[in-house]
């Protein structure tokens, strides 16, 4: 067990996960009705983090200074546009998620054309334009808050065999990642990419391609959870996507994938989705509040680094 645990690092976020289930029910009743709640809750919340957070692992993939910061942007900015080109009729939710989808497109478009033609730093390049997507979404939404169709909000907000419909997508985007990352060539040219840029390059791999579609791909995802969590919240509000910066680096991190790129890690990304989900639960039971569960964020992934350093680079 021991062996299996020091080999899968990321077992320790289900242990983890499983061990805050249990603090916030200690905290609760306890009764059996309560801890189906809060676990449906916590695969209902996990699954917008999922989603995003495999965006930002493919990127971090990528190796040291990659990383997406304008996830929450463009968020806010898909949601938005989605819902305003719906004006919640029902007969226009498959334009509306392709235009989510296109707005993605465009925003991982434009970075990576920061990053390729200007040769900004992805950190800086994202978090600038982080900032245009964001005005981009205040001048569409004007203070509006419009309403998805009915139906698209059933979807979002219900299950499906007790499972929430919102964690069924999640599964499914995390199992074509993982076929990605293990079957097709393009996951073997990512994990090299990361690992060694430059004997990547003389192998073979096409780096700048993997870089433009690894971007352009966590933009999409982002885009496409931006028109999930819109229509799950009732509405796009600007504020929508602010928590997810934070957040959806935070899985990658304690999920277990590479800090220093070359390796990727699915299973742990929802591991730390409901971790993270479940903590909150678990600090709002003990009657913490929000600034206490960011330092504990923030701890927590300070830890993991300092542990992965000491382990050659890999969680």
């Amino acid at each position: 067990m021991l062996g299996l645990v020091s080999r899968k690092a990321w077992i320790w976020a289900y242990l983890a996960a499983g061990a805050t289930f249990i603090a916030a029910m200690m905290a609760g009743s306890g009764g059996g009705a309560e801890a189906g709640s809060l676990l449906y809750a916590a695969f209902t919340f996990a699954a917008f983090t999922v989603i995003v957070g495999i965006g930002q692992m493919f990127v971090v993939t990528l190796g040291p200074g990659n990383v997406d910061l304008s996830i929450p942007a463009t968020m806010t900015l898909a949601g938005t546009v989605a819902l305003k080109f719906m004006a919640s009729d029902g007969a226009l939710v498959v334009p509306g998620l392709l235009i989510a989808i296109g707005v993605g497109l465009g925003c991982g478009l434009f970075n990576f054309g920061l990053i390729l033609l200007m040769r900004i730093p992805p950190i800086i390049a994202t978090l600038a334009s982080s900032f245009l997507f964001q005005s981009v979404a205040i001048w569409s939404n004007r203070g509006l808050r419009i309403k998805p169709p009915e139906g698209l909000a059933d979807f979002a907000t219900g299950g499906t065999l007790g499972i929430p419909n919102v964690a069924l997508v999640a599964l499914g985007v995390s199992v074509l990642a993982w076929i990605v990352l293990e079957r097709a060539i393009i996951g073997r040219w990512i994990l090299a990419s990361g690992q060694n840029k430059r004997a990547a390059r003389l192998g073979g791999v096409p780096v700048t391609a993997v870089h433009f579609g690894v971007y352009v791909g966590c933009a999409v995802l982002a885009g496409f959870t931006g028109f999930l969590l819109a229509s799950f919240s009732g509405g796009a509000n600007l504020n929508m996507g602010t928590e997810y910066m934070l957040m959806s680096i935070a899985v990658v991190v304690i999920g277990g994938s590479s800090i220093a790129g070359g390796n990727s890690n699915v299973p742990g990304i929802w591991a730390a989705a409901l971790f993270m989900f479940l903590l909150v639960s678990m600090l709002n039971s003990y009657g913490l509040g929000a600034g206490v569960r960011l330092i504990l964020t923030g701890l927590i992934i300070v830890s993991v680094v300092v542990l992965a350093s000491k382990k050659g680079g890999r969680v």
